[in-house]
């Protein structure tokens, strides 16, 4: 347990580690702090607010962070731990925080079962987030030497699994109301499945749940109003950099730190909305770095993107 306990402690520190897993290596982060869920974002380069799945030690962990129905707990009890992921409705203050969620009211989870990653689970005892370590647009690395080459030079700490033995991302299910659906194939496959839960549906809305996917935004109920230099009487605002204060005016950054404003982007939307403006306004963001992925959440909020 002794790399176990150095990498749990990197996570602790709100640090980046690589993780073997039997499906890729996944880059890790503690799922509760949107700080390091930004810096990673950030680490795998082009980001987009994609649900992130949250790898917990078993089954009651997972019941603690996610609201597993019967259908889940069949599933869960027959390939856990394996490569199979459950989207399910989210437990508040389950400890995986808004950003890795992308804002949602689910939860993608899964119990991983390499025996390292499982080690590295026990020693931090809350759930982690670890999508694959390439950086985006670029093949999962199913070895440690290409997790290292993609990313290593954002951890603070990496442990070497060798090679992945399924080698492909885990399958992704949602169990929500309604019939199951399947959000992204893979080792644990349709037809396995199917003779536990019956038929499942196609993927249609519940896609934008999939870890992977383009994701559903969070849409508040005030219509949004982009790069806007200043409010307009009635507006909330969300600022970025140097800007009056008030009580509705939201700063995502007084610095201009993009990975700052990531982490808040959600809370502040919903602070916003909360108190009925007639708009909320944004300030322009730069479209470097993370702010691609903040002005795209920011598009669909305003509806500019489907």
């Amino acid at each position: 347990m002794g790399r176990a306990s150095e990498l749990a402690r990197a996570l602790s520190a709100g640090d980046l580690i690589i993780l073997p897993t039997e499906t890729v290596y996944g880059l890790a982060a503690d799922a509760a702090s949107p700080a390091a869920v930004a810096q990673l974002y950030e680490a795998k380069g082009r980001p987009r607010f994609n649900p992130l799945i949250s790898h917990v030690g078993d089954l009651d962990a997972a019941l603690g962070i996610a609201d597993l129905d019967d259908r889940a707990r069949v599933l869960a009890n027959a390939f856990w731990p394996g490569p199979l992921t459950i989207v399910a409705p989210y437990r508040m203050g389950g400890g995986v925080c808004d950003l890795a969620r992308a804002g949602l009211n689910t939860v993608a989870v899964r119990v991983p079962a390499h025996p390292l990653a499982r080690q590295v689970l026990k020693a931090f005892g809350g759930p982690i987030v670890a999508p694959s370590a390439n950086r985006s647009g670029r093949p999962s690395p199913t070895t440690f030497a290409d997790a290292m080459a993609e990313t290593g030079a954002f951890t603070a700490a990496a442990l070497d699994g060798g090679p992945c033995p399924v080698g492909l991302e885990s399958t992704v299910v949602a169990l929500l109301d309604g019939p199951p659906r399947l959000l992204r194939p893979g080792a644990v496959t349709r037809a396995v499945m199917e003779a536990l839960i019956g038929p499942l549906a196609e993927a249609e809305a519940d896609a934008k749940r999939s870890p992977g996917r383009l994701t559903r935004h969070y849409a508040p109920s005030a219509p949004v109003r982009l790069a806007a230099g200043a409010p307009a009487p009635g507006e909330a605002y969300l600022a970025f950099g140097p800007a009056p204060e008030g009580p509705h005016v939201f700063n995502l950054s007084p610095s201009r730190d993009l990975a700052e404003a990531a982490t808040r982007l959600f809370t502040y939307l919903r602070a916003a909305d909360a108190l009925a403006p007639r708009a909320i306004a944004v300030a322009p963001i730069p479209e470097e770095g993370l702010g691609e992925a903040i002005n795209d959440r920011l598009r669909r909020a305003a509806g500019f993107v489907g």
